[in-house]
């Protein structure tokens, strides 16, 4: 007997998938806005309007590349350069600037780099099959080494036009408004193209997606290169706000990154993810970090809590899978 899927049973999957995405979405929004009472009952200066400015700015950088870091992981990849990324972004921009060189085509070249860099890493998983977190933990090595290369070692002062990347408007840091740019558009390719919706099948089966037709190695070189030219970009814009460059910006920032994605409900199995959620992930990283400096409590607790919340987050995400 033969076993026909219609046009309506499509839709009803279609619904039930966006309603868990949904409720997973709500769920970690109410373990957020938890953490924020929780905190400000014990100190009320985390709800003034300048506190939580600040915690918009500090989980800035960290909320753009998460995009770029989001997409690799839905697609059952992993980026652990991105770090480097930063650095490199910044140092690069930098140094052509010193050199007398336009500050917007540095910019550029930076951008450029970045791209070339992330399609790199791509190469490597795509064509040499080699793992991902292999390939992009000797990436994070090599792209260090470039800027530090670059760099001579040393942090690269300088005062130009891209430093309004790290200035305000009005009373809102333009990395801010930067970030939630690159969330809305990176919400849009992934929920509303044809793009975002192979990044899901390529995580979701890759030989699924294969067969089906979708250019696989086309949406692994895309979503590396993305988290290159993002991280790279978030290097800019962490130069452009200290009017420096150094080798030593982006240090660790690859687990903070691949932490808001895990908490916001991207899955390290591939397949599952929003950048809503990421948002939200970000948002509970920047949270407790800040909510551990106005309660006063040492940063090694802060490294303890965060380190335990992305073990609760993955053992929540295999919990989930295990049930499916």
């Amino acid at each position: 007997m033969w076993n026909f899927t219609t046009g309506a049973d499509i839709a009803q999957k279609d619904i039930k998938k966006a309603n868990k995405k949904t409720f997973n979405e709500l769920g970690i929004l109410i373990v957020l806005i938890a953490l924020c009472v929780f905190i400000g009952l014990f100190n009320p200066v985390f709800f003034t309007a300048t506190n939580a400015i600040n915690v918009l700015r500090q989980i800035s950088v960290m909320g753009i590349i998460a995009v770029g870091e989001a997409f690799v992981i839905i697609t059952s990849g992993i980026d652990l350069s991105v770090g480097s990324f930063i650095s490199l972004g910044g140092v690069s921009c930098a140094a052509m600037i010193t050199a007398g060189i336009n500050p917007w085509l540095g910019l550029i070249f930076a951008l450029i780099l970045g791209v070339g860099l992330g399609f790199a890493s791509g190469l490597c998983v795509v064509k040499l099959k080699l793992n991902p977190f292999i390939t992009t933990l000797a990436m994070l090595n090599i792209v260090k080494g470039i800027s530090y290369l670059i760099s001579g070692g040393l942090p690269i002062d300088f005062d130009n036009p891209v430093a309004v990347l790290g200035g305000t408007v009005g009373p809102i840091p333009v990395p801010v408004i930067l970030m939630f740019i690159i969330i809305i558009i990176g919400h849009i390719v992934l929920t509303k193209t044809e793009f975002g919706r192979n990044i899901f099948a390529v995580g979701g089966n890759e030989k699924a997606a294969k067969l089906s037709g979708i250019r696989v190695d086309r949406v692994k070189f895309a979503v590396y290169a993305i988290t290159g030219v993002l991280a790279a970009f978030a290097g800019i814009i962490t130069a452009g706000n200290l009017n420096s460059a150094d080798t030593a910006a982006g240090s660790g920032m690859e687990l903070d990154v691949i932490a808001a994605a895990v908490i916001g409900g991207c899955s390290l199995s591939g397949g599952q993810g929003s950048i809503v959620g990421v948002l939200i992930g970000a948002g509970i990283l920047g949270v407790i970090r800040n909510g551990f400096v106005l309660l006063m409590v040492s940063n090694y607790w802060q490294m303890i809590t965060i380190g335990l919340v992305i073990i609760a987050a993955c053992a929540f995400d295999m919990f989930r899978r295990s049930k499916q």
